[in-house]
């Protein structure tokens, strides 16, 4: 498969980020993870869109709930 050109010129990973992303090895709490979530939609969210604001989005987010 040719070469992708936007992969030629990567440049080396910093070691110094790699060391800090290796000792760095905690679980994510589940706060956390909700709060990443609510993120997530804000962010995706219409721009245009008036009335969405990160507390409405986490108010949302405490009522609507995904079947499994």
């Amino acid at each position: 498969m040719a070469d992708r050109k936007q992969f030629e010129h990567v440049p080396a990973p910093d070691p110094e980020l790699i060391r800090l992303l290796k000792e760095t090895n905690r679980p994510v709490s589940e706060e956390e993870l909700h709060e990443q979530r609510i993120s997530f939609a804000f962010g995706n969210a219409p721009a245009k869109a008036e009335g969405i604001t990160k507390d409405s989005v986490r108010r949302a987010s405490q009522n609507i709930k995904l079947s499994t």
